[in-house]
């Protein structure tokens, strides 16, 4: 580094990656800095510069006592000992000193006294909350929250059918031909210790994985406007279960509450959901398998009239950025969940997933929130509640490319205004959860079947009807007249 190179880095001033320090005299202290780099991404103490920016330089002497601070410092007064280099710049006021240090592999790194510091903006801040800790070990692979055991937990809880089935796909044998106890089974893939079920294990084949972990489930809101304070919804839903049922809830949740366009195709097409479908899917996967679950919170879905907001738990691993992810580079958080996850969600594990989303819709953005401790995408929708009446026409009721044949079923015994059990009493179901999402909510992210009283989802008096699109489709399918 010369003096310009300098210059340009006091231009822009101190921030998490960089520091500047008139002098040093403390040990402690400089341990402290040092550690707060190691824990957070590494960076750049500039030793002999005013905290505005302006050089002082430093003497020979001054240089020559740094210099061993810094080496006792990093030895003696940080555990584990770090490496940092030094460069000895000359510039006219004076030396000055640029120490940096890389980014730790072995966090938590504390200092003398046993504290943990990490960078908080341009200064830095003890680590005091459990989680925090728990993600520090997770970022030098000491600890994963996916592979904890959910205390109180056993192979009971699990949903045998779908394990086995998982199972039997992947591995080519029933869990039952290996002529080993479930909960060994279970140990042998790395879904449990032997007697607890983990948290992959729980969140991709528990029965009810809230009854444990009630925080890891996807929070849904609709909102008419564009401001998250607005006291009016349109719909909301807390959706619950595995990944799986997650996922699926949540892509419906959203196709029910976008627009479809007409565009190009003639007038009884089922038309394009007004953001690309993949992108979505893209983003809802990361989002619930590389969120942060040592932060006991929910993943935040809101609709807004302008945008979609996906929120997940957790910042980006201090080795990633923005631009980072753009590219394809991925940091497996949750290395155990993701491997059995790309068997069982559309998720390919190659660092593709946001690169394929920009590749569907460009104009999505990405806020990392450190301070908050969580990771927005923001996307924009094609057409809002304020479109124009040119627009409008070409807008269609939210419907689906695909009836599946459960949906068809519905469809034909649907008859006026009727309840949830009325419905299932005529297509003689009685598993509530089965019918919730492979008829109802596939049939209402499908635009072909909609509530009476949308803005109470869950009302005792809610009742479902045919849209016009269903009554459509009912008609080009059956040969006759629905009602």
């Amino acid at each position: 580094m010369n003096e310009a190179d300098l210059l340009q880095i006091l231009a822009r001033g101190e921030d998490s990656r960089h520091q500047f320090k008139r002098d040093a005299t403390n040990a402690d202290s400089i341990a402290a800095e040092l550690a707060a780099f190691a824990n957070s991404g590494g960076g750049l103490l500039l030793l002999g510069v005013e905290d505005n920016g302006s050089m002082v330089g430093l003497d020979a002497a001054n240089v020559r006592r740094l210099n061993q601070s810094i080496s006792n410092a990093a030895s003696q007064n940080v555990r584990p000992p770090i490496h940092p280099t030094t460069e000895n710049i000359q510039t006219a006021q004076g030396i000055v000193i640029a120490v940096t240090v890389p980014d730790g592999l072995s966090k938590p790194y504390l200092d003398s006294q046993g504290r943990i510091w990490v960078k908080a903006g341009s200064d830095k801040r003890h680590v005091t909350a459990r989680e925090e800790i728990q993600r520090l070990f997770q970022r030098s692979g000491l600890i994963y929250a996916d592979v904890i055991p959910v205390e109180r937990t056993s192979a009971a809880d699990l949903d045998e059918k779908a394990f086995s089935e998982y199972f039997t796909r992947r591995y080519g044998q029933s869990p039952q031909a290996s002529s080993q106890p479930l909960s060994q089974v279970l140990q042998n893939i790395g879904l449990a210790d032997g007697q607890e079920l983990n948290l992959a294990g729980l969140l991709l084949f528990g029965q009810r994985p809230q009854r444990y972990r009630p925080a890891f489930m996807v929070k849904a809101v609709a909102f008419p406007g564009t401001v998250l304070h607005d006291t009016r919804y349109l719909d909301s839903e807390d959706i619950d279960g595995t990944l799986l049922a997650q996922y699926q809830r949540s892509l419906a949740f959203i196709k029910r509450n976008l627009h479809h366009v007409q565009g190009d195709q003639n007038f009884n097409s089922l038309g394009l959901l007004e953001v690309p479908e993949q992108a979505i899917i893209e983003l809802l996967v990361n989002a619930l398998i590389h969120r942060d679950y040592f932060t006991s919170a929910s993943i935040r879905l809101m609709i807004f009239a302008d945008r979609i907001e996906i929120i997940s738990p957790g910042h980006l691993p201090d080795s990633l950025s923005i631009e980072d992810i753009r590219r394809g580079v991925t940091n497996r958080r949750n290395p155990t969940l993701t491997e059995h996850a790309t068997q069982i969600l559309p998720y390919r594990g190659l660092g593709s997933g946001i690169p394929r989303a920009l590749g569907e819709w460009p104009d999505i953005r990405f806020e990392n929130e450190v301070t908050g401790n969580q990771f927005k995408a923001v996307v924009p929708r094609l057409v809002t509640g304020s479109a124009t009446p040119e627009v409008t026409p070409e807008v269609t009721p939210e419907v689906t490319p695909e009836v599946t044949p459960e949906v068809a079923r519905l469809l034909a015994v649907l008859q006026g205004e009727m309840s949830r059990e009325q419905i299932m009493a005529l297509l003689s179901l009685k598993d509530e959860k089965h019918f919730r999402i492979q008829y109802q909510q596939a049939a209402i992210a499908a635009g072909l079947i909609e509530m009476t009283l949308p803005n109470k989802p869950r009302s005792r008096l809610q009742r479902y009807r045919l849209t016009a699109t269903g009554r459509r489709w009912l008609e080009a399918n059956s040969g006759g007249t629905s009602n």
